[in-house]
């Protein structure tokens, strides 16, 4: 009896155990930061993809016009340079490097930026889904405005839903996707309620298609645009305080209220600096340096403050914007001086590990 006893005893200490830990692994998911797979190299893909980027003209300044391209190698028209080089977003060994560091940043969700079917980001999707499962990550979708109306949209979604939705590592938040929808607002908020709304013509509520679709919000108004349109939540994802309402802190108490009031999810973002003026060198007025980690540090107290249920870090790799985590070291090209993070290339890395865990503590 004592032997029956003691082996009972052992296998719900095992299962608590468990059930502990998968809990406490789950509650990473409250952390989806913002990845960018569209990097690609001479060697794995037989072309600079990115690293050569443009020098985006100004919207009616044409001042800016016609300034070319960054040849990439030493020079690829970010702030900071990379640790890992002129990487492939298509090579395993980068592939596994990256999700080896946000494992360790504390982070549970990546999420990937994507651009449809056949697009360069959707080419290593499987690749990126079954390394992220080896580390115990999910990864969600960020849905690019490559779309030009709802019915291509769902066409895309049935095409990703079909094709990665029952791989283990494919995230899902009560059982559905959730989605992020960038630029949502390029479609006006009424074709949006006939696919959003549970009464709309191209409905996707209780078919495969059915997600937590989460909109942009960018300024004051677009609660009208959220009223409208049918969409499960909102976020903010600019990582430039004071750039537009939405990523203004101080208007982020406004926005929970919003959420709450309506039954939405909120997702605040946050990001450790942004820096993009080599390629928009008009943009100088939303440069916010990182200032050794304090901004960082402030940016993610303020989402803490407002205890939402998921906060988003804009980004772990958008290089040209000056948002990553990655790691990034000094360099050097002719007269252009790198951004670095002094003495530690890993810095934001473990800065994130320390927020996530103040932000989960709270939870």
């Amino acid at each position: 009896m004592n032997y029956l006893k003691n082996f009972l005893l052992l296998v719900l200490s095992l299962f608590s155990f468990s059930n502990s830990f998968a809990q406490k692994n789950n509650s990473r998911d409250k952390v989806q930061i913002f990845y960018y797979g569209w990097y690609g190299n001479q060697a794995v893909d037989g072309s600079l993809q990115h690293w050569n980027h443009e020098i985006i003209p100004h919207w009616n300044n044409p001042k800016w016009n016609n300034l070319g391209h960054y040849k990439g190698g030493d020079d690829i028209g970010a702030n900071f340079y990379p640790a890992l080089g002129n990487y492939s977003s298509n090579d395993r060994k980068i592939i596994e490097k990256h999700m080896k560091m946000i494992k360790e940043s504390g982070v549970g969700v990546v999420v990937v930026s994507w651009l449809g079917k056949d697009s360069f980001t959707d080419k290593s999707m499987i690749k990126y889904l079954d390394i992220a499962n080896r580390y115990d990550l999910k990864i969600a979708f960020h849905i690019e405005p490559f779309y030009k109306t709802i019915t291509e949209l769902k066409e895309q979604l049935s095409y990703l839903i079909k094709t990665y939705s029952h791989h283990p590592a494919f995230y899902k938040k009560d059982g559905k996707p959730l989605y992020f929808v960038y630029d949502s607002y390029k479609i006006s908020p009424e074709e949006w309620s006939e696919m959003l709304s549970v009464s709309g013509q191209k409905t996707v509520r209780n078919t495969d298609l059915d997600a937590f679709y989460i909109g942009l919000w960018v300024d004051q108004n677009d609660s009208v645009f959220f009223d409208k349109s049918g969409f499960d939540g909102f976020y903010t994802y600019f990582a430039s305080e004071g750039f537009v309402f939405g990523s203004t802190t101080s208007n982020w108490n406004f926005l929970a209220k919003y959420a709450k009031d309506h039954h939405m999810i909120f997702i605040p973002c946050v990001g450790p600096g942004y820096s993009d003026t080599r390629i928009r060198p008009w943009n100088e007025a939303n440069f916010k340096s990182r200032d050794n980690g304090r901004y960082y540090e402030n940016m993610f107290n303020a989402a803490i403050k407002i205890n939402p249920e998921i906060i988003g870090i804009t980004s772990f790799n958008e290089w040209h914007e000056g948002t990553q985590i990655e790691p990034a070291i000094p360099k050097r090209t002719g007269e252009f001086i790198y951004e670095d993070y002094g003495k530690d290339p890993w810095l934001y890395i473990k800065e994130t590990k320390r927020l996530t865990d103040v932000f989960l503590k709270e939870k």
